[in-house]
């Protein structure tokens, strides 16, 4: 209950303190986990989840928080943008799981679309659902439309379904890595942690654990962004990936994920395509420094190990290209504390690149200079 207690704060930022409690511009501490950004006439919008205290703030008691900053430093609060329903029967009601949410502007209907990882009240992670929420303005508020899962009925792309995939009986059948794919044909894919991404033409993609999170996929959105066209693609078979962020870079696509361990931190992965449909060509971690920053316990004894067996105690979120700067993006990374979700801290850091790779390094205080 410590930060719910803390006296509002004002700070004035100039520089990112990766790890650090985080104040906005009335002086109290962010509440956007799990986020994504927007970028819109000259703001910054950042959507996360809104976490409280305790464990029952591992599923959604309030909803998606937005904050508005010019300079990337100083956020206001913009309150919240989806608040979760207090209906029972709602896909949304109060204490389901609504991770990840991410917010995308669609210039030919005008509409800010909202897509996050959703799972139903009581299902645990049974659902694998994808939210779908809209708005007249980047801020808010967002009407909630519906809940699906992707392209039912639909094989991906380059996939040659087996002669036996509508017996059930013959599951065992089929190759190990895609019996998950062959199970879910008729309902739709599972769909757990995602992000979305738009391209220079205007064409938006969905990219998201499925299959068990065995296999990560990447689905094409519709002209408005509100549902799957039906074209879609399967990466990192059997991989086993979570914590997904895609950024362009000269023509080629950057991906970054993580393992599969629960809250646990883990090693991060990295990889590069000369399109969104792949090939992707993995390049490894791209976590390159030796420790987890200041007051982190890690090394022999620990349990954790070193700044990239753990991404700096960290998972990723979203890639931030930063506007008006080459090259600059910006990593952002969860330091995830289920015990007590509201004190999980944020995670900033620059993102380099080097011999064909992009690597993050820890950096205790650091500004947008970096990228100069």
């Amino acid at each position: 209950m410590a930060l719910v207690a803390t006296a509002a704060k004002a700070v004035k930022y100039d520089s990112f303190t990766p790890g650090e409690l985080w104040y906005d511009t009335k002086g109290e501490v962010i509440n956007a986990h799990g986020g994504g950004m927007l970028y819109h006439d000259g703001t910054y919008y950042w959507f996360g989840e809104h976490k409280i205290a305790g464990s029952r703030g591992n599923s959604a008691q309030v909803g998606v928080h937005c904050y508005s900053s010019q300079d990337l430093y100083k956020w206001k609060d913009e309150g919240i943008a989806l608040p979760v329903s207090d209906d029972p029967k709602s896909d949304i009601a109060r204490g389901c799981i609504l991770e990840r949410p991410k917010v995308i502007y669609n210039a030919k209907t005008g509409k800010f679309v909202m897509w996050f990882h959703l799972e139903l009240k009581g299902e645990k992670y049974a659902s694998a659902l994808s939210g779908i929420a809209v708005a007249d303005k980047p801020a808010g508020p967002y009407t909630y439309l519906h809940s699906v899962r992707s392209n039912p009925g639909v094989w991906p792309m380059d996939f040659t379904p087996p002669a036996n995939y509508s017996d059930p009986d013959k599951l065992d059948s089929i190759p190990k890595h895609d019996r998950a794919l062959v199970r879910d044909f008729e309902k739709g894919q599972m769909q757990r942690d995602m992000t979305l991404f738009v391209d220079d033409d205007g064409k938006a993609y969905h990219i998201y654990a499925s299959e068990e999170n065995g296999t990560t996929q990447i689905a094409e959105l519709t002209d408005d962004y509100l549902g799957h066209s039906g074209r879609y693609t399967r990466a990192f078979i059997g991989r086993y990936m979570e914590g997904a962020a895609v950024f362009k870079r000269d023509g080629l696509y950057y991906f970054m994920g993580s393992n599969c361990t629960g809250w646990a931190p883990n090693a991060a992965r990295s990889a590069v395509a000369p399109s969104i449909w792949g090939p992707w060509k993995e390049l490894g971690n791209p976590a390159v420094d030796g420790t987890d920053g200041p007051g982190f316990k890690c090394g022999p004894g620990s349990g954790i190990g070193g700044g990239p067996k753990t991404t700096y105690d960290s998972q990723s979120t979203y890639i931030l290209p930063v506007e008006g700067l080459k090259d600059a993006f910006i990593y952002m990374g969860d330091r995830w504390r289920p015990k007590d979700p509201i004190d999980g801290r944020y995670i900033w850091l620059p993102v380099e690149f080097k011999d064909g790779r992009f690597l993050v390094r820890w950096e205790d205080k650091w500004d947008l200079s970096w990228f100069k």
